[in-house]
């Protein structure tokens, strides 16, 4: 058997299409309930690597993944685009028409409430994973609920899709990082993005400075997120994605950020998936 990944959610999710882009099909999965088991995988060693939804073009940030890899200090390898594809399944041989409920995570619900305005009868229910209800359906024999979940998820649990692509706005993709407990160290030559943590002073222009150093070592920030430093009220930490062409502009980058800002950490130099 080949690499043992974790990821949240079970087969047929989102995340196993991700492990599966990635790495290939020869992987043994390890289905968790939560982001922090995966981590909880990697601390153990249970698990080479794992994967987490950090963001969607649509929801913005999922923040506490953030904190979950600088506490836990797990290492970002790699990055991975996957465009979410939101299909209505029921069992086989059923239609709309006998749909009561409708079952999903709560953001796959909130991307198709277009959809279901057509339908108000049909109750929106929230659960933990996509794919969960998929399964549920076939394994319980649930003639009046649906799933909204990948195609892969159909074809797992040998569902029919009734109606596909049901998302409200067509271009939704959401990103994904691929994490490990050691750091896994790329050529210097084929690493051109990085994720970085720092805290600035609490000064006017602070930030700026930062920033301006970033764009004068010739760094494109691609993303900035803020998140209170709970042991220090009305404190910052910063998280940035920075992608550049030349690993030596980086490296003089991290000098200077070492000694300008407070508890700088790379979270992560890997390659960056839109090239």
């Amino acid at each position: 058997m080949g690499l043992k990944i974790a990821i949240q959610g079970i087969k047929g999710s989102n995340h196993h299409q991700v492990a599966i882009d990635f790495f290939g099909d020869d992987i043994e999965l390890m289905e968790c309930s939560s982001f922090d088991a995966v981590v909880d995988h990697l601390l153990k060693g249970t698990a080479d690597k794992g994967i987490m939804a950090i963001e969607n073009s649509i929801a913005g940030s999922i923040i506490p993944n953030y904190n979950l890899v600088y506490h836990n200090k797990i290492h970002v390898i790699g990055e991975h685009y996957l465009g979410i594809h939101h299909n209505l399944m029921v069992l086989k041989g059923k239609t709309l028409e006998d749909v009561k409920e409708v079952h999903s995570h709560p953001m796959a619900l909130l991307q198709c409430k277009e959809f279901f305005k057509d339908y108000p009868y049909i109750k929106l229910v929230e659960s933990a994973d996509t794919a969960e209800t998929a399964k549920q359906i076939q394994e319980e024999g649930l003639e009046h609920i649906a799933a909204i979940a990948p195609k892969m998820a159909a074809e797992l649990y040998d569902l029919e899709i009734i109606a596909d692509n049901i998302q409200t706005i067509v271009n939704n993709s959401t990103r994904f990082i691929i994490v490990k407990k050691q750091n896994k160290v790329l050529p210097k030559e084929e690493i051109n993005k990085a994720s970085l943590r720092f805290i600035t002073d609490h000064k006017r222009g602070s930030l700026a400075t930062v920033l301006n150093v970033m764009s004068d070592c010739n760094m494109n920030l691609t993303k900035i997120q803020s998140l209170p430093v709970i042991e220090t009220p009305w404190k910052y930490a910063f998280f940035v994605d920075v992608t550049f062409e030349k690993y030596d502009h980086f490296a003089k980058a991290k000098s200077l950020l070492e000694i300008m800002s407070e508890d700088f950490q790379v979270l992560g130099e890997y390659k960056n998936a839109l090239l």
